[in-house]
């Protein structure tokens, strides 16, 4: 599910995030999440910014925008994120957010300089949602 983050000050697009690899567990019959049409978990990613956007609040809302809509819309379970795991200021942007480590997949995907990537994997889970919505609005405040 893509979406464009538009600069509403002139409507130009100056980046795209999306949900993508949405779960829907198999829930046994008698459970009471059984027959869920919403996703259990997800992951954002795939993210792009214009070089314009980098270092503004437009990341930092639509993660706040997409978090909001799987905790409490869908009430996920967990969200995850890659990033490439030499992308620092990536990684410390998840942590700020409060994404936890989970850990490195060596060459896990082609790298945008065509080579193979190792990437590393965070988490939100839905008993930390509050503390990393509260993150996200105290960031957004500061910016």
């Amino acid at each position: 599910m893509p979406f464009a983050t538009v600069r509403l000050a002139d409507d130009v697009v100056i980046g795209s995030t999306r949900f993508w690899n949405l779960e829907r567990w198999s829930w046994p019959e008698g459970h009471s999440s059984h027959g869920r049409s919403a996703p259990d978990a997800c992951e954002i990613g795939y993210t792009w910014l214009a070089q314009s956007a980098i270092r503004t609040a437009a990341n930092t809302e639509a993660k706040l925008l997409m978090l909001t809509h799987a905790f409490e819309t869908w009430q996920v379970l967990r969200v995850c994120f890659h990033t490439d795991a030499r992308n620092q200021r990536s990684r410390a942007a998840l942590e700020r957010i409060g994404g936890q480590f989970e850990g490195i997949l060596r060459a896990h995907r082609m790298a945008a300089d065509y080579t193979p990537r190792d990437s590393v994997r965070y988490s939100i889970v839905a008993s930390e949602w509050p503390a990393a919505k509260h993150a996200l609005a105290r960031l957004l405040d500061q910016g």
